[in-house]
This record gives C-alpha cells, structure tokens and sequence, in this order.
C-alpha cells in the first residue's frame, strides 16, 4: 500500500492542481477546461452505473499483471471484485476500470469492463460490468452485460481499478476538444501529472466519454496465443484492432509514475450503448474528438498479486 498525493476537492486542492492539467491539456487539445463541480448522478444515461458518483475514499488497485497475460497465459490467475474490495480496506466498494475476464468462467479471453457495487454486510454485489469480445459470428466486436450470463464478480490475470464508497461529491470535471498534439486523452492527463509532480506519485480515477468521433479500439481474440509473445510487435499482430464510433463510456485508471510496485500506470476501457467497447488507445478524429470526463484523485494505492518475474512488453 502507498499513499498517493494528498489532495482535497474542498478547499485546497482546485486553483493550483487544475491549473496543472489545463495547462497540459491545452499543449495537446485545441480547447480544454477543468474545473471543480458536482459529479453527475452516475445511475442516470449514459453511464447507467449501479452507484450514484465515484466520491469518498477513493483508492487505486493494480491487480496481476501483463505478466500474467503474456508471453503465456497463466490462466490460472482468477481474482474476484469482492475479494479484491476488501484487500483495499474497502468492503462494499464501488470500483470502475478496465481489466481481463476469468478464463475458468468464460472459458474464453476477452477484454473485462469492470462496473461493479460489491458486496457488504448488508447488500449483495450488483454487477454492471461488460465483457467485450471477438464475435464468433462475424470477427467484429460482441459487447455483452456480465450479469446476462454470469452472476459472480470475477476477473482473470489483471485489471487496474478505481474503487470509492461510490457517493456524490465534488470531482474534476475535464472538458477537451480537438487533438492537436500526439498523446491520447489519458497519457496527456498521467503524463501532465508526472512532469509536475516528478518523483511523486499521483493517480486518478473516474470515466469520461467521448462525445463525438471515433477512437481505436482493441480487443484480445478467444484463444490466447500459443507461441509466446515475447515483443510489442508480437502483441499487436496477436490482438484484433478496431475502429469505433461516439459515445464511448471510458474507464481509465491513471498512476502519475510507477514508485516501484511493478504498475500499469494507465490503463483505460470502454462500452458503448450501441454494442461497441474494449481496450481504448487513440482517437481516430482528431479534429472533431470531444471528450467530456469526471475524475476523483486518489488517495492510496494498493499492489495485489505482483508478478515475480516481469518484463515491459504489452503495457500500452
């Protein structure tokens, strides 16, 4: 466990740390703004989330590894959300993000969208969660509810998370209009972050949309590879690459820098009402992108599961 930057959306964080990430937004964006506001009610369109905002005791956890997944699978790697939960000192958690399904559940590989209420004394877990994969049918993309099949919390090999109490409260809300720079939407937000803050780590959570164009999108095939993926050229010719249209409903999960816990340090999925999502890289439509998100910083980081041999390959 370690203790991100200490930050407050009352009273001390707003001027100095938004005036941090407007500024790098706009190096990238040809408009930006951030400010302070009210999280929208996130069980309303188009998020349909099964809590209301992603306020109070907000945490970050990186669970497994890329490790895990490549250059072999481990598919023995299984986790579960409500487990995962209180390992964070947070039973009943909210928790958002972008992760991999459990093989032993799904008997197949596919990109996991976390969106789950876990359990507490009192309530059961509600699972919003969606799972994207290659459609058998027509190699394009199937996006299904978890809940219409399964009714566990499961993942497998990693996820990186955003867990809160899941209340109403002040968030940053960023608004970013046309891309002018190279950086995707969430490297220019952790990479903004990283150049002020240097050696100290800061990470954020939440989900953003994008409101109009299209973005580049993967998703892993059924079957995992069966010779090793030992370099990033091996991953990208083994992961299936697609085209999707607006709106996307994103999930990232940002860590400023890695303070030696072995991190993914960003890691973003998405779904969609219209049966698109996966593993989200790069906007497509630089001119006409809008992208309109609602961030919490965070105030721990918790480590499970870390992988005792590790590599670099497959972290984008």
């Amino acid at each position: 466990k370690q203790t991100l930057g200490n930050f407050s959306l009352s009273i001390t964080l707003p001027l100095f740390f938004l005036t941090v990430l407007q500024k790098g937004l706009k190096e990238n964006f040809a408009d930006a703004q951030v400010s302070v506001v009210d999280c929208p009610d996130l069980t309303q369109e188009p998020f349909n989330f099964p809590a209301k905002g992603i306020c109070g005791k907000p945490r970050i956890a990186d669970v497994g590894g890329v490790p895990y997944l490549i250059p072999i699978a481990q598919k023995e790697k299984v986790y579960d959300l409500n487990t995962v939960a209180k390992d964070i000192e947070l039973p009943g958690a909210f928790i958002l993000g972008a992760g991999a399904v459990s093989y032993r559940i799904l008997g197949v590989n596919a990109e996991f969208i976390p969106i789950v209420q876990t359990e507490s004394e009192k309530k059961p877990a509600v699972n919003g969660s969606y799972i994207a994969q290659i459609n058998p049918a027509d190699k394009g993309c199937l996006l299904e509810k978890y809940s219409s099949k399964y009714n566990d919390c499961e993942f497998g090999l990693l996820a990186n998370l955003y867990a809160s109490e899941g209340k109403p409260g002040k968030v940053i809300e960023v608004k970013a209009n046309g891309r002018t720079g190279e950086l995707n939407f969430v490297s220019c937000l952790r990479q903004t972050l990283e150049k002020h803050y240097g050696e100290k780590p800061v990470g954020m959570g939440g989900t953003f949309i994008i409101q109009k164009g299209k973005a580049k999108i993967h998703i892993m095939p059924p079957e995992f590879s069966a010779c090793p993926l030992n370099t990033d050229e091996d991953v990208n010719n083994w992961l299936k690459f697609f085209e999707m249209k607006a709106p996307l409903i994103c999930q990232p999960v940002i860590v400023s820098r890695d303070p030696g816990f072995d991190l993914r340090v960003e890691h973003t999925h998405c779904f969609s009402p219209h049966g698109e999502g996966g593993h989200y890289h790069q906007d497509t439509s630089p001119d006409s992108v809008q992208y309109l998100g609602y961030f919490q910083p965070a105030e721990m980081l918790f480590r499970i599961d870390r992988p005792q041999e590790t590599h670099l390959v497959g972290r984008d």
